[in-house]
């Protein structure tokens, strides 16, 4: 467990925090490019309590409007423009993780002179790790994605039916201004959604990750446990805000580096996951909640172990001896029923994808990323006919 951890993100954390938008912008540059989604968070007022703050701090600034769900390059293209155009110098995202992401990759092309693609893990030979970023400051409405926090972004490319990620230090929010009233308006599906994406951050790690990290798994355990509690909750109440405030809290911590510290683990279910919505277009984490199941039980038949130990801690499960195949089973039935009782889909059927492409997908997938070998990165590592067969038991 050999590791470095640093997160320069300043958290502001809290109900109202929103107000102090204008004061926190205000301290990185005079004209803010504002990234925004599809036009939620003007239905909840939020933007307009957002834009007073600016302009009560004297901040000036300029929209990007219609960040797309999956959010698109094009998209990122026109954001950079704007900020180049309008002379820009700090970027507020304003909306969900989509948003969020967005805006991290203009940040990084307002310096790049050539296409911002470059950037996106797609399997080029030599991907443009940017070095330099204008500041961004986050401000989620939506707790899912954690890319309040973190180096992380993931972009589509609709005219390649690609989608990917990039990684780089400079992407790292100056300021993530967490303010949980602004999710009280966010939909039942989307709040359900939001529970499995980060708990699916979390599964990633806990079960791809390096052995012998038992302060990791508790920290992750936790996270699960916390989601699966409190998500229920905000899901029977939008308006209970300790609900709201604990879920968004499990959505950071599960992707800003914390919890998964030391594992070093690939997140396979995301990458095939990403090439799934990259073609269809499909809710990421509706796709996550098809996916994880079916590669939890692939994986569980190969390292048994870390599935019982699930199964015991997140379920109360008792285990006939640590390699129970049985109750490493059960526990990803249950996880699959909890997945089902919050609202997600769990077949590739309710997402209307049938057996067509399922070795298109495969290839695609392992074509942005494989290892040495030209597998897919996980424990195990996934051959294309292993991609394929998670992806029929999901059908």
């Amino acid at each position: 467990m050999n590791f470095e951890f640093h997160n320069p993100t300043h958290l502001i954390f809290g109900a109202g925090v929103l107000s102090r938008l204008g004061e926190v912008v205000g301290r990185h540059g005079k004209k803010a490019l504002l990234v925004t989604g599809g036009g939620s968070v003007k239905r909840s007022g939020t933007f307009d309590r957002a834009v007073a703050s600016l302009k009560a701090a004297g901040v000036a600034w300029v929209e990007c409007d219609g960040v797309e769900p999956n959010p698109r390059i094009s998209t990122v293209r026109r954001g950079a423009q704007i900020a180049r155009d309008e002379h820009c110098d700090v970027i507020i995202a304003l909306g969900g993780g989509s948003t969020m992401d967005a805006s991290k990759v203009m940040a990084a092309a307002f310096y790049y002179d050539g296409d911002p693609w470059d950037m996106i893990l797609h399997g080029q030979p030599t991907p443009h790790i940017p070095t330099r970023a204008l500041p961004l400051i986050t401000v989620p409405t939506l707790a899912a994605t954690g890319s309040e926090m973190n180096m992380g972004a993931v972009i589509s490319n609709e005219a390649t039916k690609e989608k990917s990620f990039v990684q780089a230090k400079c992407l790292y929010p100056r300021v993530a201004l967490v303010d949980p009233e602004l999710t009280k308006s966010v939909p039942r599906d989307q709040t359900a959604y939001g529970v499995c994406d980060l708990i699916t951050h979390v599964t990633e790690a806990y079960f791809n990750g390096v052995d012998d990290t038992p302060i990791q798994d508790r920290f992750a355990e936790g996270v699960i446990l916390t989601a699966m509690e409190w998500g229920p909750k905000a899901l029977a109440d939008g308006n209970d805000l300790e609900a709201r405030a604990q879920v968004q809290w499990a959505s950071i911590v599960a992707l800003n580096g914390w919890v998964n510290a030391g594992t070093n683990g690939g997140y396979p279910v995301h990458m095939i996951e990403h090439t799934l919505s990259a073609y269809h277009d499909i809710t990421h984490a509706a796709g996550l909640a098809v996916v994880n199941p079916s590669w939890m039980r692939f994986a569980a038949r190969h390292r048994p172990h870390k599935f019982v130990q699930f199964a015991e801690r997140i379920f109360g499960l008792t285990a006939k001896d640590p390699a129970d195949l049985e109750c490493a089973l059960e526990g990803i039935d249950r996880f699959e029923s909890f997945l089902k009782e919050i609202g997600c889909p769990t077949r590739l059927a309710e997402l209307q994808i049938d057996d067509g492409l399922l070795t298109r997908y495969a290839q695609d997938t392992l074509r942005v990323i494989h290892d040495a070998n030209g597998n897919l990165p996980g424990r195990p590592a996934m051959t294309e006919a292993d991609i394929v067969a998670v992806l029929k038991a999901a059908l």
